[in-house]
């Protein structure tokens, strides 16, 4: 009796949290499917009710920052540079995880203090560099930018995750002729693809939620991100909350669905080497 009443508390207290977290969303989605006379005083009042999409559509085809441009240049960005740095990071977290060299935990460890490194920091740097490389202000140079940055957390994370794995089945493998790579491609990685997608998921939203190396390496409008172009939807002496509502509604839209798709290999991904 007394665990089942300790279960619901928690459960309780979940459920408590998390509409919590809704709240500001719903506030959100009020704004952007009600015009503004109705939202003047609270997004809460619903009387009266006026149920519109004019605040997605003047959103999608807004002159000077049409959002659906910016979608498609988030999407230019974000999916190459997810698949690269998870494949890159699988690389070195396989290393890490299986082979010893030379000054191996040193190298760890500068990787995990890299973790600590806030993006401003490395603004400036970031900026001199591409300038140098010709590659500021193009896509490609975002993409590097987001690719390196997330190398390091992703090597944390699927070297933890590879030390999880039995290596009498790599063993095995070897002994019967398969080279390091050919372990690697045909056994580790579709046995590490939870952890794959977890980390997938991850750099995807954090590549597409990002606004700062997109600030200091985009400036062309027709180039601009998704995130960039919401504060382009302010004007000047009035802010359009049901615009900027709608606009943001739209941007949420693709990490919840890529989150929500792939939630049952995120969380196995997430909890397996914990739990081993």
């Amino acid at each position: 009796m007394r665990k089942a009443l300790s279960v619901a508390v928690i459960h309780l207290i979940a459920w408590a949290i998390g509409l919590m977290w809704m709240i500001p969303f719903l506030g959100l989605l009020m704004t952007s499917i009600r015009p503004f006379s109705e939202i003047s005083h609270g997004w809460w009042s619903i009387k009266p009710f006026t149920l519109t999409i004019g605040n997605y559509v003047r959103a999608w085809n807004l002159p000077g920052a049409p959002l659906r441009e910016g979608l498609v240049n988030s999407l230019i960005i974000t999916i190459p540079a997810t698949v690269a740095s998870v494949f890159l990071a699988s690389l070195a977290g396989y290393g890490f995880a299986r082979f010893r060299f030379r000054m191996q935990k040193y190298f760890f460890v500068a990787i995990v203090l890299l973790l600590a490194l806030p993006p401003q920091i490395v603004g400036i740097p970031v900026f001199s560099l591409l300038k140098q490389m010709k590659l500021l202000n193009t896509h490609l140079g975002t993409i590097a930018i987001h690719t390196a940055w997330g190398i390091p957390w992703l090597i944390f994370f699927l070297r933890n995750y590879f030390s999880t794995l039995p290596i009498e089945v790599e063993e095995a493998a070897r002994v019967d002729g398969a080279s390091d790579f050919t372990v690697f491609y045909r056994i580790i990685l579709p046995m590490s693809i939870p952890a794959l997608i977890s980390a997938t998921v991850l750099q995807f939203i954090w590549t597409w939620n990002d606004l700062f190396f997109s600030l200091i390496t985009l400036f062309s409008p027709e180039k601009m991100t998704a995130i960039q172009r919401l504060p382009l939807m302010k004007e000047r002496f009035l802010e359009d909350w049901e615009l900027l509502s709608a606009a943001s509604v739209i941007v949420s839209l693709v990490p919840i669905s890529v989150f929500s798709f792939l939630q049952k290999y995120y969380v196995k991904g997430m909890t397996a080497w914990i739990g081993k």
